[in-house]
Parts: structure tokens; sequence; C-alpha cells
């Protein structure tokens, strides 16, 4: 089913994912380019169909967080099957930039990983696990500015049903490159951790070049981890039965090149106890990145994001489908009418926030307020800082060009 005209003009796919394509559009509308992503047969089954929901639902929460990808509309097509979600555009991704060489500068890596940090405090805070942190989720823009995105996995701590043999969370998800060793390990209950080790697994591959742990099955998985990461002490006989190879240390896998601060963060991410890895917020404090630490610039959530419907709810593809267009109704409702009351007070400073002008950048509200089918209101977000700058101009690693961060150039 084509997209509706009035939305976009010459549509030109530019990326694939495993649950559908995305395209670059123009919004004929205010003439802003966008992401257009088109998720076939959203609601073939029950998995798809509570996938999709989750992911949308997820994304209206968050998505006024600077470092986390707005989404600006949800577009029901016409065979009723296919769904398509209007994001905002960004460049590229992280594995594409790591898969092009080295491209990414010290100043760069700390940027980004810092970014990563600030949204996973705020996803954190709002007692939800991402699951699913890995290069290819997080898009970035000419400034490096991170976004990251596909919330497909995430949960709610607090809606996980203690339920005694069913297993609130299960291995199958996240990448298996990017997974804590809990979660190879089968563990039935898990925390916030796995998005840190996730994190972990992310800055090491941008100092590698190339995944630190990439297995080929969950055992190869789980053994290349203990062949690099100490287990806990009690476990020290185990873990040399499971081994069947030589030992090394993250030392000997980084380049020599790596920054102390850089291996010192990597240690206290990649550790094999969840309890003692650092939290998001622990690690905002590392001197890895204290040039770009500012805590009055890293929100954080006082409430908890639940979803209208328990993860662990099942429900039919159809009260899936019905229940996501009601939500979106009553959110489209509800911005509608907030818009009406703000146009009739000036005083509100409307200038800059809620108009989106063609030739500059979406400025995000200061907040947003859910349905209260959904949430309460969200708490204001600060403006995004500006990237790290250098004396002079700075190295783009998108472009291949030395630049001062102004505009974008395509390849």
């Amino acid at each position: 089913t084509a997209v509706p005209v009035r939305h976009c003009t010459q549509p030109c796919p530019f990326m694939f994912q495993a649950y559908g394509i995305v395209w670059k559009a123009i919004d004929r509308n205010t003439g802003e380019v966008v992401a257009l992503k088109k998720i076939f047969d959203a609601f073939r089954n029950r998995t798809d169909a509570q996938r999709t929901f989750r992911e949308i639902m997820f994304l209206q929460e968050f998505g006024d967080h600077p470092n986390i990808i707005k989404l600006k509309n949800v577009i029901r097509a016409q065979n009723d099957k296919d769904i398509y979600l209007v994001f905002e555009y960004m460049v590229t991704d992280l594995h594409a930039v790591i898969k092009k060489g080295n491209l990414l500068k010290d100043i760069h890596m700390r940027y980004i990983i810092y970014q990563l940090l600030k949204a996973s405090k705020y996803i954190h805070s709002g007692n939800v696990i991402h699951r699913d942190q890995k290069p290819s989720n997080i898009l970035l823009d000419t400034d490096c500015f991170v976004k990251l995105c596909d919330f497909g996995l995430s949960r709610s701590i607090n809606q996980i049903q203690e339920e005694p043999g069913n297993p609130a969370l299960t291995e199958y998800v996240a990448t298996r490159w990017y997974r804590a060793p809990e979660i190879l390990l089968a563990s039935p209950r898990y925390t916030k951790g796995v998005d840190m080790w996730s994190v972990g697994c992310i800055l090491a591959e941008m100092l590698i070049g190339s995944p630190l742990f990439p297995g080929t099955s969950s055992i190869n998985q789980i053994e290349r981890v203990m062949r690099v990461i100490p287990a806990p002490s009690t476990e020290g006989n185990s873990q040399a039965k499971i081994l069947s190879g030589t030992r090394s240390t993250l030392d000997e896998l980084l380049p020599k090149t790596t920054p102390p601060d850089a291996l010192d963060l990597l240690k206290k991410l990649l550790v094999f106890n969840p309890e003692k890895r650092l939290t998001s917020e622990e690690a905002l404090e590392h001197p890895y990145v204290s040039k770009f630490h500012n805590p009055a610039k890293e929100p954080a959530l006082t409430r908890d994001v639940l979803l209208p419907v328990d993860d662990d709810t099942q429900l039919s593809v159809a009260e899936y489908r019905n229940k996501l267009y009601e939500m979106i109704l009553q959110r489209k409702t509800f911005l509608r009418r907030r818009r009406h009351v703000m146009y009739k007070q000036p005083s509100l400073e409307l200038a800059g926030r809620d108009v989106e002008h063609k030739d500059s950048k979406p400025v995000l509200p200061r907040s947003t307020t859910a349905p209260a089918a959904v949430s309460a209101a969200t708490e204001p977000v600060p403006e995004p800082e500006k990237p790290p700058q250098s004396n002079g101009a700075s190295y783009n690693p998108i472009t291949h060009s030395v630049s001062t961060y102004t505009g974008f150039q395509s390849e």
C-alpha cells in the first residue's frame, strides 16, 4: 500500500531492518526531512503485535529526551496490516560508521558514550530496560549527535509478573554479541545491568573496530566472555571446566593506544556480576565522560513508565491492533487540544518550541504530557548540549571531511 501522497514525496529506501524498511522522505506539510519506517504486517501474530505495541508506546513516553529518537506520527495503512512510523531523520547509525574503518576520534567516542549513558539514565529512571542496545540501534547525525532507537524489546520492570515456573524475561533478547552473562546463563530475572553490559560492548567495539565478543552460538558466546571477564571467585572452579581456550584480558584485546580512562570504564561495565557493574548514573560520573558531564543536562524521571497493557498479558492480534490505534487517537487528540490552548496563550513562549522551521532541526519541547491512559506528564528536558569542538576545525567522521559541524554532505 502506498504511503499517503500528502505526507511524503519521492521516498527513497536507505535502510532495511528485520521488521521493515526505512525511507528518507519529505513531509509535504512542513518541508521537513523525516525517516519513514514501514512495518510489514505488523499484527501478523501476537509476538509481532506485542512488539509493535511496545515500541510505539515506549517511544511516546521517552521521545522528548534529546538522545532518544522522536516518533512524530503513526500512519495506519489502507490494508489495515502494515503500519508506518514517522521519525526525525538521522543520517546513519554507529554500526555503519564503525564498519567504514577508523573514522571516530577519541573525542567522538567519548561524546557518543556520554549521550548513550544519558539516554540509559532516563530510561532506567522510569524503571524500564531497553534490552537491545547495539551499534545499529544508535543513530547519528553529522554532529555525532546520538539518538537511541528500537524499543520493541523494552520492558517495564514493575510490570513483570512474579509467577513461579514462568520466567518473566527470556534469553532471546538483544543481539547475541551484546548480551549480558546473566541472560546467556538463562537467569529468569535480570536488571538494568543488562543495558550497562551492552554499553560496555559498544565502547569496546568503537575502540577495537570490531565486536568484542562475536559469538557463533549462545554457548560460544559465554565461552568468549569467560575467557576475558573474570567470573565471581566462588565460581572459579566451574569457570575452569567451561573454558577450552587460552584466557586473555581486556588490556590485551584493546589497542595499545586505548586511553587509561576508557579501559577503566570498560572494566567497570563489563563485570560478570550485574550487581557490581556501574549504573548509568555512576558511569556519568566517570572521568571518561567528564568533559561533557553536566547534571543539569542529564534528566531523570520521577515516576515509573507503565504500559497500558502489562507485558505479560497476552492479547489477541485484533485486541493489540485496536488498543494501539485507540491509544494513538487519544494522544493525537490530546496534543491537538494542547496546541490549541498554547496558541491561545502567547505568554507560554511558543516561539521556537512547537513550531518547526523548514531549514532548521526540530526543536524539542521542554515537556510533553502523555494521555491520561498512558501516564502522567513527563519532566522538563533541557536543551541538548553542543557537540564537542576542538581548536579550529574538527574532523567529521561521517562525511570524511574537516568541518566545524555545520550542514550535511551526502556521500
